[in-house]
């Protein structure tokens, strides 16, 4: 494609100043490995593109994907915003983004080995000790306990950023119940319908095979005898806001999708009601989150949950997907330490860089923040969803001085980062093609090896100048496209 001849959809594209945008340098000239599919959208034409975004639309609203967005404290589902230019990562590029979240998840599954068996981390104060058993995902309740087949982080949605020179940086570590994936695949499936000739000139990485990708990890650390093993997904029911997405696996997986009045443990195996009667469960793909796992362990009131199943669980006989006690792994305040963990364990250097991270815990550290608190993105350690954050740069007086406030009366509680100008890309607007900033979750799978999903959740601040790109927040997303070898 020249670079010249973008001369209907992208004629009136201006890249964000001081942000990296992932399809146009500096000067509006379309990036080389941006070229053949930029080109196959301008051929398109802006009528034509109008239109495919309205069949897109119509897509999802008919197949009911939806999410929550939270406002005020009350929930409304609604259908999940999709923008039909995609997000293009070159193959070498993707390349080492997949050696280091593999490498991540290694060192990540190695320290939740070591902080619930002999915490040899923390004997030798690599990570202080009071960060990690102070950490509220810390559950001291299982320790000594192993899961099966030695793996703890068996689905993993890593976050990175990309930085003003479009560097990758990892932002943050989702190993507990990280959710998005059906949003990936279905993404995809519009593309495909919406987009036929753009999507087969383009040579994209497919991504179908994740369901049975999936399903063939948690098999293999099943516990059972090959001809009594039985994998589930344990949902907390059609209220959840991520129903969904639960349905939705177990469907591609070919899996049964219980609550938890439907699963009993006896002689401490978990069992499914069936109408043949009982059925050995050896795998339980859990979107319930700990506290409500076991009313006879953790929260008594919990009617999601198995009574008895952390007993079967440390008794080896049932594999939970992912291990309980993955928070303290994920905790914001940890965070700053997973290239530690990385040298460690592993004995190598961190491939991808992370943000750098004021950990409010330390007296100098929580000094620097409370003095430049209006150059800094503040969060608390256990909020998500952009919900617990102070941008320091677009808050008011008042919100400055509350968040110096509760830093001071829990320091544990926040870390804070210089605010990262994100990278954009190309988004449809209603006055047009205009730049938005972007994030990306890729999906990393661990059984008796570990594989990483080509490409992943691009998720888009869809508000012009935010930095939000959150769907609980009124963020949507981009089908992540991860261009194959050779020439584009």
């Amino acid at each position: 494609m020249d670079n010249r001849s973008a001369k209907a959809l992208f004629k009136n594209y201006q890249p964000l100043p001081g942000a990296f945008d992932e399809c146009f340098d500096g000067e509006g000239r379309v990036r080389p490995e941006a070229a053949t599919v930029i080109g196959l959208l301008e051929g398109l034409g802006e009528r034509t593109f109008r239109s495919r975004q309205k069949l897109a639309d119509t897509t999802f609203l008919k197949s009911g994907i939806t999410f929550s967005v939270y406002s005020e404290n009350r929930g409304a589902e609604r259908i999940f915003p999709f923008d039909l230019i995609p997000r293009l990562i070159p193959a070498a590029e993707w390349q080492r983004l997949r050696e280091g979240l593999e490498q991540r998840i290694r060192a990540l599954n190695a320290f939740l080995a070591d902080v619930y068996g002999d915490q040899r981390i923390l004997a030798e104060n690599t990570i202080p000790r009071d960060m990690v058993l102070g950490a509220k995902g810390y559950l001291p309740e299982m320790k000594g306990v192993h899961p099966p087949k030695g793996v703890h982080v068996h689905i993993a949605g890593i976050d990175l950023i990309r930085d003003e020179d479009g560097t990758f940086l990892v932002l943050e570590d989702n190993v507990r119940t990280p959710s998005g994936v059906s949003y990936v695949l279905e993404n995809r499936m519009v593309m495909k319908k919406v987009f036929p000739g753009v999507f087969a000139n383009a040579h994209v990485n497919g991504i179908e095979e994740y369901p049975i990708r999936l399903r063939d990890a948690l098999e293999s650390v099943g516990p059972a005898p090959d001809d009594q093993d039985g994998t589930v997904v344990l949902t907390p029911g059609p209220l959840n806001s991520a129903y969904f997405e639960h349905s939705f696996l177990a469907r591609r997986m070919g899996v049964p999708l219980v609550e938890g009045r439907d699963l009993f443990v006896e002689r401490d195996m978990v069992f499914a009601k069936t109408t043949l009667g009982p059925r050995r469960v050896d795998v339980i793909y859990r979107r319930i989150d700990d506290p409500f796992l076991d009313p006879k362990v953790f929260r008594k009131d919990s009617l999601l949950g198995v009574p008895g199943l952390v007993g079967a669980y440390a008794k080896g006989n049932v594999a939970l997907a992912n291990a309980i006690g993955n928070g303290v792994a994920d905790d914001k305040g940890i965070y700053p330490f997973v290239p530690d963990m990385i040298r460690f364990y592993l004995s190598e250097e961190p491939i991808l860089s992370q943000v750098k991270t004021y950990v409010c815990e330390r007296d100098e550290d929580r000094k620097y923040v409370i003095d430049h608190i209006d150059e800094l993105v503040v969060k608390a350690v256990n909020e998500a969803g952009g919900y617990g954050m102070l941008i320091g740069p677009q808050s008011t007086r008042r919100e400055r001085q509350d968040f110096r406030q509760r830093i001071s009366e829990n320091p544990r509680n926040y870390i804070a980062q210089p605010r990262i100008e994100l990278s954009t890309c190309p988004t449809w607007t209603p006055k047009g093609i205009e730049p938005r900033r972007v994030d990306l979750r890729p999906y990393i799978i661990t059984g008796e090896n570990t594989w990483v999903l080509p490409g992943g959740l691009t998720r888009v601040a869809l508000v012009e100048g935010s930095y939000v790109v959150n769907s609980s927040q009124g963020g949507g997303s981009k089908d992540t496209w991860v261009l194959e070898e050779g020439p584009q």
